[in-house]
């Protein structure tokens, strides 16, 4: 309903033109709401952080799950406030180190994919755009919000400053539409979600478990030949990020199957341990788990398909011509 839309806008529009300074007030008020009221999500907090981090004290990790929570509320203040924050008041707050990297590459006619994490306000790197060539057009790629309204909102503010928005299931028919154009393209994906069962085809040691991980995006890369870089993001203190670019690769197509996805998720976990408090912990990332995938799953030919599919069920024995005739 455009009604409804044009509330939410006006709603979130005008909240977000309060100063950050306010925005952290209500933060810090929406913290004892979830965190000490609601308890949302602890359970899965304290799970997450326990299994991550077995060699850490319980005081050590009740450190960790306030920071969290405390970040986390901070993050959905700051994904409000990019709706309306002026573009030199976010250069200051979000830095870029290294996106000369990214313009050499550009200038040399590739193009570049961005791994990143749930890391840090990573809502804010949608700010790529004021750091880099304007030859580069800018995007990351995201799940569509099944709520329409929302969905526009989101988009509204996550593409204001440049960078486009693209469906998760147009990915490669939009780079390709891109290339076919001359257009070279920066794109960012988070990879770090848990996969659908049918889309697991690789496991990596991720903070002491076995992880089902993404592999679209590899694939992705190495079709189309970008560069691949990583964005490490650290919070210098409230409200001001610093982005570092580490090259993985300018040659994708020349390294092993899943070499890239390993150094990815090798990368984003000496991130996590610098500073875990600023990782999606909230998220069930672990599970799904390889004893089920085997039980549940087998892999035929490249694709994963339930052990319970009507394609994996042998057909009855026919019976001969003449037996119905009995």
């Amino acid at each position: 309903m455009k009604i409804l839309y044009y509330l939410l806008l006006a709603g979130w529009y005008l909240l977000s033109l309060l100063p950050l300074r306010v925005h952290y007030v209500i933060s810090d008020g929406l913290f004892l709401l979830l965190y000490r009221l609601l308890g949302y999500r602890r359970r899965v907090v304290r799970t997450n952080l326990e299994s991550a981090f077995p060699e850490k004290s319980e005081d050590e990790l009740k450190r960790i799950e306030k920071g969290f929570y405390h970040f986390f509320c901070d993050y959905l203040a700051e994904s409000v406030k990019l709706m309306t924050i002026g573009k030199e008041n976010l250069r200051r707050r979000m830095v870029f180190k290294g996106a000369e990297q990214v313009d050499e590459v550009i200038e040399s006619g590739q193009s570049c994919a961005v791994f990143l994490g749930h890391l840090c306000n990573w809502e804010w790197v949608t700010s790529l755009p004021l750091w880099v060539t304007p030859k580069a057009q800018c995007g990351q790629i995201y799940h569509p919000i099944e709520n329409s309204d929302f969905d526009r909102l989101f988009l509204r503010s996550r593409q204001r400053l440049g960078a486009v928005c693209i469906p998760m299931k147009d990915t490669l028919r939009e780079i390709v539409r891109y290339r076919r154009e001359n257009q070279p393209v920066v794109i960012g994906y988070i990879a770090d979600q848990k996969p659908h069962w049918v889309n697991i085809h690789h496991w990596v040691d991720f903070l002491h478990h076995d992880t089902p991980v993404l592999t679209g995006t590899e694939r992705i890369v190495k079709k189309v030949n970008h560069a691949v870089f990583f964005l490490d993001i650290r919070r210098v203190r409230r409200g001001y990020y610093e982005a570092t670019f580490k090259l993985i690769t300018r040659e994708p197509q020349k390294m092993a199957d899943y070499e890239i996805t390993d150094a990815y998720f090798r990368l984003l976990e000496e991130s996590i341990r610098r500073a875990p408090e600023f990782w999606l912990w909230s998220h069930d990332r672990w599970k799904r788990t390889r004893e089920e995938f085997n039980e549940r799953f087998e892999v035929i030919d490249g694709k994963v398909i339930a052990k319970d599919h009507p394609d994996n069920i042998p057909a009855p024995p026919r019976k001969p011509w003449y037996k119905f005739l009995k």
